[in-house]
């Protein structure tokens, strides 16, 4: 059921709404309705590529994100702007949203994927025709910066979107699979992390590390910490109330990590959630001085004390091989085998 038709069989039920404005009248229609989700996709549909955050090194990127499209049966159309920069962004804010707008109002675009993150996509959250959106539910991939729009399309129409590889990211077979899996075959599938102990006896690599021990259902929000943490106190942060809240990162000391949990606890957002996922932190080595917390401290720290099923080392994440997941779906997680079960289809 999409938006469209819920609020037609709302009927003369929102008429009766008090005179507010527009989006207030919205807003509350919005807190009734069902997530929007996009179609599945076909060998001959057309995706567009559009880079809302950061800019494109080389053209390179462009051409190889389009055969890896293309390998699925994809045809592709690009973003007006994908080549522009202004400074390290991909374009002014107005370029950037212009390519948003115009693969959402598309009717001959059934998906779209950004080609990469970086940084820059928030700076459009405040000027997307959310409406817009709502009228043209589709599918949206990516990670990392493009957390920003995952979080604020959720947050403001209930749009499902994915968090996984981006044009630029190393498409392996894992990563084949699993984008086969969710858009064309809409599996509802359970992600657990790749078992390969090599020629050694136990596994080293990809393990998880249960935090609290338990089994948990609950909608599954979330995406890069530093974008999380800095959509705090905005209107473009969901509801995280009976979530499964997942995180990753990359690059960030773990001082810094540290005081994001922090921003997330004082906000209210970790009392609020049922369950929790950590994924990589990808090159987050302690900074020179008096040495610091590690990871597995600073989850100590802020997860333990919840009492809620939870585990970290989940492949979520700047990594090849990375889980893609629906957010705003309904999931089961495992926190002592470490899985992510999938209650609901991502798509119509």
């Amino acid at each position: 059921m999409n938006k469209r038709s819920f609020l037609k069989s709302l009927g003369l039920g929102v008429m009766g709404l008090p005179l507010i404005g527009k989006s207030d009248a919205l807003a509350t229609v919005n807190l009734l309705a069902p997530i929007l989700k996009g179609s599945v996709l076909k060998a001959g549909d057309t995706i567009g590529i559009i880079t809302p955050a950061s800019a494109l090194g080389n053209e390179e990127t462009i051409t190889t994100t389009k055969e890896v499209l293309q390998y699925f049966g994809f045809k592709v159309k690009e973003g007006k702007y994908i080549r522009e920069r202004y400074g390290n962004l991909a374009g002014t804010d107005d370029q950037r949203l212009a390519d948003l707008h115009d693969m959402f109002a598309d009717k001959s675009v059934q998906g779209i994927l950004c080609i990469r993150g970086g940084s820059g996509a928030s700076r459009l959250l405040g000027r997307i025709d959310y409406d817009l959106i709502a009228r043209n539910p589709k599918v949206l991939l990516g990670y990392s910066d493009i957390t920003a729009l995952i979080m604020a399309l959720y947050a403001k129409i209930g749009l499902v979107t994915f968090h996984g590889p981006v044009g630029a990211s190393t498409w392996s077979n894992f990563v084949a699979k699993t984008f086969t899996d969710q858009f064309i075959d809409n599996k509802l599938v359970t992600f657990s992390n790749p078992v390969n102990k090599g020629e050694s006896i136990v596994q080293y690599k990809d393990r998880i590390s249960t935090i609290n021990p338990g089994i948990v259902e609950g909608k599954l929000l979330g995406g890069n910490l530093t974008l999380i943490s800095g959509l705090c106190g905005s209107p473009y942060l969901p509801d995280f109330k009976d979530s499964i809240l997942f995180l990753e990162e990359i690059n960030e000391s773990p001082e810094k990590v540290d005081r994001m949990f922090c921003q997330l606890m004082n906000a209210g957002i970790l009392k609020q959630i049922k369950g929790f996922v950590f994924g990589k932190c990808t090159d987050c080595s302690p900074s020179a001085g008096y040495g610091s917390l590690n990871l597995d401290q600073i989850l100590r720290d802020y997860i333990k004390p919840l009492g809620i099923p939870s585990y970290s080392g989940a492949v979520i994440g700047h990594i090849d091989n990375q889980f893609l997941l629906p957010v705003g779906v309904k999931v089961r997680m495992d926190a002592d085998k470490g899985t992510i079960e999938f209650l609901e289809k991502a798509l119509v």
